[in-house]
């Protein structure tokens, strides 16, 4: 049985694009495992989705509505985890795609989370920092009922960083009447922080992309879509193992250098200018043309449908690590698979900050603190248990490595609902 997704508006299609690729991996899943009707349809349906308006004070006295979302997809396993991100473009469909692959990807890499995923449809660059205190304040006052360290713990994405979650935690401390530091992660030091939270993401991409690669990383030659959090993170991260980052974009353009780019110099221009664009120790790339570069290694690290039934001909990387959730198509993935590219999948890709923020968590309840390089051995030994497990299940079921992933996490979800029984 196929899961519907309801018609939409243009302007949602590209949520409800993710939402239709999040539902036909599922779907594909399903059927290898034998599920059956019901179970498919319970693990297609999140289980709350909250839509809320929040109103913001501007500076000048004027007041926007914007919309916010918190989906949580499925609890069976433990409290519900994922991020918040404040987006022009995030809608309800995007926000419960997004949930559903946070719920297989905890199962997969073994963090006992639920997925989930928050959102407000608002452009953060265009509201001053108190502006965006009030209204990060005002969406976490609406979603209350839902969070908490022990029922939904969100945590930073797209558009949000550790000082939304010092926010976060502090209305819902105040609330509370006593500091919650477990309720969020990604939060900064001072307040509970993890070490190596900030860049766990990038880490995990790096790591399984050095897995996946199979030979030194001396001389590998990458492209990476995206400079933000995960992105830059990445670039940096693969250039200090050997590899060789010959391009790297972002919403304004991209710069291509044969030899290899500074990552570190190409940081320190974008935190200067704001921008990738206009950097002088390279050439100008056009957005298009980076998916489409010949080099060992693509890393996809922005957002979702950036490769589709459309350019995925012409990608010609031998391997795509997915930084970013959702950014191959279904119709891409044929394409991809048929032309012999490795593609190792987001659920797996970038579990790195999900898995810190699971170590993150741990020593909030705990009252205790890993240091940096014990973070980084349990991050890297869960990230390649993870791998070595999907290439595993790959070989053995003749499956690709997004296949065998959703496999796995979609079947340890489907045993746990087994296992609990329906109530009542």
């Amino acid at each position: 049985m196929s899961v519907m997704v309801p018609s939409t508006t243009p302007a949602q299609s590209a949520g409800h694009e993710a939402l239709e690729s999040a539902l036909f991996q599922l779907d594909r899943a399903a059927e290898r495992l034998g599920l059956d009707d019901g179970l498919r349809t319970m693990l297609a349906t999140p289980r709350r989705s909250l839509t809320v308006s929040v109103p913001v004070r501007r500076d000048d006295g004027n007041m926007d509505v914007v919309q916010g979302y918190r989906v949580q997809h499925n609890v069976t396993r433990g409290p519900a985890k994922g991020g918040i991100r404040f987006h022009p473009a995030t809608d309800i469909d995007e926000v419960t795609a997004l949930a559903m692959w946070m719920t297989w990807k905890c199962a997969l890499v073994g963090v006992p989370y639920g997925g989930a995923k928050g959102g407000v449809t608002v452009d953060p660059a265009q509201y001053t920092t108190q502006e965006l205190e009030r209204l990060t304040r005002r969406y976490v006052s609406e979603i209350l009922p839902l969070i908490g360290p022990d029922k939904d713990i969100p945590a930073p994405d797209v558009g949000t960083n550790e000082q939304t979650m010092a926010w976060i935690m502090d209305t819902y401390s105040v609330s509370a009447g006593y500091a919650v530091p477990g309720v969020v992660t990604g939060k900064p030091m001072t307040l509970g922080g993890s070490l190596g939270r900030a860049a766990a993401t990038s880490r995990g991409v790096q790591i399984a992309a050095l897995a996946a690669l199979g030979r030194a990383p001396e001389g590998v030659t990458v492209a990476v879509q995206g400079f933000g959090k995960v992105g830059a993170g990445a670039a940096q991260f693969l250039a200090d193992a050997g590899c060789k980052v010959v391009a790297i974009s972002d919403v304004t353009g991209g710069v291509y250098a044969a030899d290899g780019l500074d990552v570190a110099a190409l940081r320190a221009w974008v935190a200067e200018t704001g921008m990738v664009r206009g950097y002088r120790d390279a050439d100008e790339l056009g957005l298009d043309e980076l998916l489409e570069l010949d080099v060992d290694v693509l890393v996809p690290a922005a957002l979702e449908g950036a490769i589709t039934e459309a350019n995925a001909p012409r990608v010609r990387a031998r391997l795509i690590v997915e930084g970013a959730n959702g950014p191959t198509t279904p119709e891409a993935d044929r394409i991809l698979a048929a032309n012999g590219t490795v593609i190792v999948p987001d659920i797996l890709a970038n579990a790195g900050g999900v898995i810190v923020s699971y170590l993150e968590w741990v020593q909030n309840l705990q009252a205790f603190s890993w240091t940096e390089s014990q973070i980084e051995r349990k991050l890297r030994d869960m990230m390649e248990s993870a791998y070595g497990e999907v290439k595993s299940v790959a070989a053995e079921r003749d499956l690709t490595l997004r296949e065998a992933a959703h496999v796995i996490g979609v079947g340890r979800v489907a045993e746990a609902h087994r296992m609990r029984g329906l109530y009542p």
